[in-house]
């Protein structure tokens, strides 16, 4: 039987929305909480390398691995295993997780050169691990309805404000011992690899067998798609492939054309937050009354505000839906670059704090606003296409952002 049409009445289409709904949104916050975690914990590593730029240096490692491995996957989206590609993804994340760990003890804790290259490479590994989980989300979410798309966008930005509160805890509840700043690093990381952990069994095991997730993927299933099933067959569902719609479908090059203004609005997003987080805030901020505390403050603003800004187009009069606008708004955030520049360079932390604050809210506004706005009106197998399409140009954004961040350094006369 066409699985499309055997569930295709009301009760289907809500029945687990909500449940979908949370598991998206602890999805989300997977894809990211092993990498924000190191992001959070910079200052320990500061401490370990302080002469190796980690947060910065970390981050440029991070990304070629997850430019290049979403490059390679993106081109064979069509062609593969939606469920494999993100439990393998979630698999990794919570095995390098587990190494940094290891790392740690089994280096005691101390510097140098050699557990700086085995912290990069575990660091490469993240990016491998980002490339498969946000790819194969973005895309398998693409062809269900908006609402999942902005749930595990929400999940992203709330990894980051997770990592921040708990840093602040773990800062405050280990500064006083011996050693406080490793032993809450350690903790930090043990909870991290727990979360990653829960990732792989919600993806396998809960996720599949939600009933309104049922109903999308048997949708897609019968538009053509062949990405979902391994997913409907852990659910228990078998399509027959001789009755996929035979509609002739978009390529990615026709994709590309019909939406270059969402792939390369998203692209800029990220170049201008990437050129600014979190690396010039780490190095280049100054001295202020907080002291150790204000690089950690102002990380917690950022992913706090980035996370409350990805509800905001849930309020259907700040939505942004008009392709003109959207880009409008996305070229108006560069004023912020020679904002940041002056207030490092004249102003106190109360404007930074404003600054950063409006950095994250802007980033993840414009961000749900392009990823739930772009796939609508396609089928299923271009919904995933051009959902691994933005990833890659959210990624090349990133990239390029923190490649542009070491301009601060040199404009600093750091070197």
């Amino acid at each position: 039987m066409n699985g499309a049409t055997e569930e295709s009445g009301a009760p289907a289409r809500t029945e687990g929305k909500f449940t979908a709904l949370a598991v998206c949104w602890v999805l989300g916050l997977g894809s990211l909480v092993s990498w924000n975690s190191m992001l959070t914990i910079s200052d320990y590593y500061y401490q370990l390398f302080p002469h190796y730029h980690p947060s910065r240096v970390l981050t440029l490692v991070y990304q070629p691995f997850a430019f290049g491995t979403i490059a390679i996957l993106a081109y064979h989206e069509a062609k593969i295993d939606t469920r494999r590609r993100n439990i393998r993804g979630y698999s990794l994340f919570f095995i390098s997780t587990l190494l940094l760990i290891v790392l740690d003890l089994v280096t005691s804790g101390k510097g140098g050169i050699g557990p700086y290259i085995a912290l990069c490479v575990i660091v490469g590994s993240f990016g491998v691990a980002d490339a498969f989980v946000q790819g194969g989300m973005v895309g398998d979410l693409s062809l269900m309805c908006p609402e999942f798309i902005q749930s595990f966008m929400a999940g992203l930005a709330a990894s980051g404000a997770l990592t921040s509160g708990l840093r602040l805890i773990t800062k405050a509840a280990f500064e006083d011992f011996h050693s406080g700043l490793r032993k809450g690093t350690i903790l930090f990381l043990a909870i991290s690899a727990a979360f990653e952990f829960l990732c792989v069994i919600l993806y396998a095991i809960v996720f599949p067998k939600i009933p309104l997730v049922k109903f999308y993927r048997k949708k897609a299933a019968s538009e053509g798609s062949k990405t979902v099933s391994s997913d409907l067959a852990a659910a228990g569902i078998q399509i027959q492939s001789n009755q996929e719609d035979k509609t002739e479908l978009l390529g990615k090059k026709q994709l590309f054309q019909k939406n270059a203004d969402y792939l390369f609005g998203v692209f800029l997003i990220y170049v201008l937050t990437l050129s600014i987080f979190p690396g010039f805030l780490y190095e280049n901020t100054g001295e202020h009354q907080l002291g150790s505390w204000y690089p950690l403050v102002l990380i917690a603003m950022y992913n706090v505000w980035d996370l409350v800004g990805r509800y905001v187009p849930l309020i259907n009069w700040l939505k942004l839906e008009s392709r003109k606008g959207l880009l409008i708004a996305i070229l108006s955030r560069f004023l912020l670059i020679p904002a940041f520049y002056f207030t490092a360079k004249y102003g106190d932390q109360g404007w930074m704090i404003l600054l950063v604050s409006f950095l994250g809210l802007s980033n993840g506004h414009l961000t749900v606003c392009v990823f739930t706005a772009a796939p609508k009106g396609y089928k299923a197998p271009e919904q995933n296409a051009l959902g691994n399409l933005l990833v890659i140009f959210l990624v090349g954004g990133i990239f390029t952002g923190v490649s542009l961040d070491w301009l601060w350094i040199i404009g600093n006369g750091s070197f």
